[in-house]
C-alpha cells in the first residue's frame, strides 16, 4: 500500500486506504441483534412502517457503535440518538406544513447549525449528521404514524442497540467485571504503548511510537471518561482503572524523555510495562518489577514511576474508596474527592465549546454543509414536485447522502464522492440481485439482519459502508411498500455527488482552511500554556497539573494532525490552504516532547542543561519564523 500510495495523488490513495485490526465480535453480534429483530417484530404485529423507522435508528445508532468502554457509549451512541429523534420530529411537521420553498430554507437554515456544531468534536459530528439525515427522512419519506411517534420508534431503535452495548458481555473478557472490559482493555494498551516506545528509544520508529502512545492515551481518556451521576467513581473495579491510568501518566512522561534524548534504554526497562499491561487486563498481581538502571534524570524519573505504579496495582483501588485516584505521585492532596486528580480526563467549558463552534473552523463548516444540505434538499424538492422520472414520492436519499459526503471529519471530498458512488452502485446492485431471489417479506427481514451484522466490519472502508448501508436501506424501503427504488438510488446519488464537488470548490466568503487553522492555534495555545507552567510556574509542586497540560498538548496536536492529513488529501485546489501547517505541526511536536524532557530534567536536578535551554530556543525561532511565512493563514505559533 505504502508504493501504491507514492504512485498515486494523494486523493486516490486515500479512497483506496482500508483499516485494518481484529473482527470487532461484540459489535456483529450487536448489529444482528438490533435492526433486523425490531423489523420482525413489526412485521409480525402489522406494524411495518414503525418498524421501519425503528430499523433506521438502530442503523444510524449501529454506524456510530465504536470500541470502548460503555460509559463512553451513552454518549457515543445517545447524543447522536436524541439529536436524530430532534431531527425526525422537524422533518416530519415541517414535510406536512410548509410549503417547498419554505421546506427548503428551514432544512438550510437547520443544516447551517448543524454543520457548525459539528467541528465542536467527534459526538457533535455524529449529532449533526443524524440530525439532518433524520430531518431529510422525516420530511421526505411518507410515513402514517404523527412526527412525535416517529421520534419515539427512532428513539427506541437506538435505545435499544445502546441496552444491547450496555447489557451483553464482551465476548473472551474473563477477567474482572465485564461492565468495564473497555476500560481495562484501554490502560492496558497505555502500558503496552509505553512499552513499546521504550523498546524503540533511540531508533527510527521512536517518533511513530511516541505518535501511538499518544493515541492510546486518547482512547483511554475516552473510555474513562463519560456521563456519570456522581463526580467519583461508584464502582472498585472503575476507582482502580482510574487509578491504573492516573499511574501510567509519569510512566509515559519519562519514555518520552527517554525518547528524546535518544539514548538506548536496557532491555529489562520494558519489561516492567508489559507486565502492568498484563495485570491491567488479567486483573493479576504485577509481581516483582525489574528495576531500570539509575543513570540519567529520565531513567530515574522511570524508575520512580514503575515504583508508583507498583504501589497503585498493590493497593488496588483502595485509594478510590477514600476519596483519591493515587494519580498525582504525592501531590495535589488538598483535593479530596478525586474529580480533581485525573488529568488524562478533559474537561472543556460550554463557552470553549460556543467558541470552537463559531469559530472560523465552525462558521466553514457550517457554510459548506448547509449550503450542500439546501441544494440537495432544493433539487430533491424539484424532482419530486415536477415528476421529472415518475412519481417520487420519498425524496430524501438526495440530501441524506450530500449530508454524509459533505463531513470533512469523514475524509477528503474526493476519496468520500469516489467511495459513495462506488459504494451505491455496488449496493444497488447486490440489492437488487438478492430481492429478485429472497422471499417477502421474511428474506428481506433477514438481509437488514445480516446487514445490521456486516456494519461494524464495514466502516472500515467507505465504500464497503455505503454498500452495506445502501442494501440496508433498500431494503426497509421495499418492505415500507416502495418496490424497485435502487436505481432511482443511484442516479440520486451522482446528483448529490456533482453537488457536493461543486459546492466544496466554490470560493468561500471567508479564507479557506478554517478548520485546519483552528486546530492548529488550539495545538499552538496548548503548548505554549504546557511550555509557560514548566518553564516559569515550576514543576514539583503541580505534577497533576503539569500533566493535564501535557495530556492536552499531545491531544490537541493530535486532533490537528488528523485535519492536516485529510486536507491534504484533498484534491489540489483544496489542499493547497493547508500548504506549510504539516511543518508547524512538527515543530510543535518536538516543542512539547522537548518540554517533557524538560520537565522531567527539572524535577531531578531543578536546572535545565545547555542542551535543553539550546533546543527551546531553536524550536522557539523555527516557530516564529513558520510564524511569517503563516501570516496571511492567520495561524497562531508559539512565540517567545
Amino acid at each position: 500500500m505504502s508504493r501504491l500510495s507514492a504512485a498515486v495523488p494523494p486523493w486516490l490513495a486515500h479512497a483506496l486506504r482500508t483499516q485494518r485490526g481484529p473482527v470487532p465480535w461484540s459489535a456483529v453480534v450487536r448489529g444482528a441483534l438490533a435492526a433486523g429483530p425490531l423489523l420482525l417484530v413489526a412485521v409480525l404485529y402489522g406494524r411495518t412502517s414503525a418498524g421501519v423507522v425503528a430499523a433506521l435508528g438502530a442503523m444510524l445508532a449501529g454506524i456510530n457503535d465504536r470500541p470502548g468502554s460503555r460509559r463512553a457509549a451513552v454518549g457515543r451512541l445517545g447524543t447522536p440518538a436524541l439529536a436524530g429523534a430532534g431531527g425526525l420530529l422537524m422533518g416530519s411537521y415541517a414535510g406536512q406544513h410548509a410549503g417547498p420553498v419554505t421546506l427548503t430554507l428551514l432544512l438550510t437554515v437547520l443544516g447551517l447549525v448543524a454543520g457548525a456544531v459539528s467541528a465542536v468534536g467527534p459526538v457533535a459530528s455524529g449529532a449533526g449528521t443524524q440530525l439532518l439525515v433524520a430531518s431529510a427522512i422525516g420530511a421526505g419519506m411518507p410515513l402514517p404514524e404523527p412526527g412525535w411517534q416517529r421520534a419515539l420508534l427512532f428513539l427506541g431503535g437506538a435505545g435499544w442497540l445502546l441496552a444491547l452495548r450496555l447489557a451483553l458481555p464482551t465476548p473472551g473478557a474473563t477477567a474482572g467485571d465485564y461492565r468495564f472490559d473497555g476500560e481495562r482493555d484501554a490502560v492496558g494498551a497505555v502500558y503496552e504503548a509505553i512499552a513499546a516506545l521504550l523498546e524503540a528509544v533511540g531508533g527510527p520508529d521512536a517518533p511513530r511510537r511516541r505518535v501511538a502512545l499518544t493515541a492510546a492515551l486518547d482512547h483511554a481518556q475516552d473510555a474513562l471518561d463519560g456521563p456519570r451521576l456522581r463526580r467519583r467513581a461508584g464502582f472498585a473495579a472503575e476507582r482502580r482503572l482510574h487509578a491504573q491510568c492516573a499511574a501510567a501518566l509519569p510512566l509515559a512522561e519519562a519514555a518520552t524523555a527517554l525518547a528524546w534524548a535518544g539514548d538506548p534504554v536496557p532491555a529489562r526497562a520494558v519489561r516492567g510495562p508489559r507486565r502492568l499491561a498484563v495485570a491491567v487486563r488479567t486483573g493479576t498481581h504485577t509481581g516483582a518489577l525489574p528495576a531500570p538502571a539509575r543513570s540519567a534524570p529520565a531513567l530515574r524519573a522511570l524508575d520512580d514511576a514503575l515504583l508508583h505504579a507498583a504501589d497503585t496495582f498493590d493497593r488496588g483501588g483502595r485509594e478510590g474508596e477514600d476519596g483519591e485516584d493515587g494519580g498525582d505521585g504525592g501531590s495535589g492532596r488538598g483535593d479530596r474527592s478525586g474529580a480533581g486528580m485525573r488529568p488524562y480526563l478533559r474537561r472543556r467549558t460550554a463557552m470553549s465549546l460556543v467558541r470552537t463552534a463559531f469559530g472560523s473552523g465552525g462558521r466553514e463548516y457550517g457554510l459548506r454543509v448547509g449550503v450542500c444540505f439546501g441544494a440537495g434538499v432544493a433539487v430533491a424538492q424539484a424532482l419530486h414536485h415536477t415528476r421529472w422520472y415518475g412519481s417520487h414520492p420519498h425524496w430524501y436519499w438526495l440530501p441524506a447522502t450530500a449530508v454524509f459526503l459533505v463531513k470533512p471529519d469523514l475524509g477528503p471530498l474526493a476519496s468520500r464522492v469516489i467511495c459513495r458512488a462506488a459504494g451505491t452502485v455496488l449496493g444497488a446492485v447486490v440489492f437488487a440481485g438478492l430481492a429478485a431471489l429472497l422471499p417477502r417479506p421474511a428474506g428481506l427481514v433477514a438481509l437488514v439482519a445480516l446487514c445490521g451484522a456486516l456494519i461494524p466490519v464495514a466502516t472500515r472502508h467507505f465504500a464497503a459502508q455505503t454498500a452495506v448501508v445502501t442494501v440496508l436501506v433498500l431494503c426497509l424501503v421495499m418492505v415500507g411498500g416502495e418496490p424497485q427504488a435502487s436505481w432511482n438510488r443511484i442516479g440520486e446519488t451522482l446528483l448529490a455527488c456533482a453537488i457536493v464537488l461543486l459546492v466544496g470548490h466554490l470560493p468561500a466568503l471567508g479564507q479557506r482552511g478554517g478548520g485546519v487553522r483552528a486546530r492548529l492555534t488550539r495545538a499552538a495555545e496548548a503548548a505554549h500554556a504546557y511550555l509557560a507552567h514548566v518553564l516559569d510556574d515550576g514543576t514539583t509542586d503541580d505534577r497533576t497539573g503539569r500533566w493535564a497540560l501535557r495530556r492536552e498538548a499531545y491531544r490537541s496536536l493530535a486532533e490537528a494532525r488528523a485535519v492536516i492529513d485529510v486536507a491534504a488529501a484533498e484534491l489540489p485546489a483544496l489542499a493547497r490552504h493547508a500548504d506549510g501547517t504539516d511543518e508547524v505541526a512538527t515543530t510543535l511536536e518536538r516543542l512539547v516532547d522537548t518540554t517533557t524532557a524538560c520537565a522531567v530534567q527539572l524535577d531531578d536536578t531543578g536546572r535545565l542543561t545547555t542542551r535543553h535551554t539550546g533546543r527551546v530556543a531553536e524550536l522557539l525561532d523555527e516557530l516564529e519564523e513558520l510564524a511569517e511565512r503563516q501570516a496571511d493563514r492567520k495561524i497562531l505559533v508559539v512565540r517567545r
